[in-house]
């Protein structure tokens, strides 16, 4: 089994998913007593919200950088970023490391095209969004993505960081969020991505009111099936 390096606490409320399911996924896998290999490095969200909140995204490359060099050193084989925004630095971390960056929009383009969607909603934080190095990774690969409006965007933004990555979970910000979908559905959206990790904690796919991509579960997928080539 090859090991994993996260990097994680972005929010740490997302990683304990990961660390779950990845573990749960390999159990079931292999059976008995196994579980994942997985090195973790939970870092103080509130470090890279300042950087994010100031948009000095050189500087959040370069935490990146630096912790997945650390992964490295300590034996990890490939690292994932076990968050969705953080991606806009991916290009940092992977001129930082000499081993593979497992994407997290690679993973939700992959099951997109098992499951023969064509035409995907983005729900995530505001620059998931409209910054563009999300959606056109996905329009790279075929898809056609649509966001809400911008003012949506700006709301969907505050219940993700005024609430869920500080774990909570209202009735008010879930129903808004379905709500959300259903106006992307009519659009023409056949599935949405939960592109924000803590989107799934909020509302489940089977809870969505279209067909829904948790991007950690993606993740996770992908994620497993690279540590198992090895098996």
């Amino acid at each position: 089994m090859r090991r994993i390096g996260l990097l994680g606490g972005m929010s740490w409320h997302s990683s304990i998913e990961y660390y779950t399911k990845i573990n749960t996924a390999v159990a079931q896998r292999l059976g008995g007593h196994h579980s994942a290999q997985i090195l973790l490095d939970s870092t103080d969200f509130a470090d890279i919200r300042d950087l994010q909140v100031a948009e000095d995204w050189a500087g959040a490359g370069a935490s990146l950088a630096a912790t997945g060099q650390r992964l490295q050193a300590g034996g990890a084989e490939a690292v994932a970023i076990a968050t969705n925004l953080m991606h806009k630095c991916a290009p940092a971390l992977e001129a930082a490391v000499d081993v593979p960056v497992i994407h997290i929009v690679d993973s939700i383009a992959a099951v997109a095209r098992e499951r023969g969607y064509s035409t995907l909603a983005v729900l995530g934080t505001r620059l998931t969004m409209l910054d563009g190095f999300y959606t056109e990774r996905l329009e790279a690969q075929g898809f056609r993505t649509h966001v809400p409006d911008e003012q949506t965007c700006n709301e969907v933004d505050q219940i993700i960081f005024d609430e869920l990555t500080q774990g909570i979970f209202t009735d008010a910000s879930r129903a808004r969020h379905v709500e959300i979908m259903d106006g992307l559905k009519a659009r023409g959206a056949d599935a949405v991505a939960l592109s924000c990790t803590e989107i799934g904690l909020l509302v489940p796919p089977e809870t969505a009111p279209l067909p829904a991509i948790d991007s950690v579960d993606a993740h996770v997928a992908t994620i497993v099936e690279w540590m198992m080539a090895a098996v």
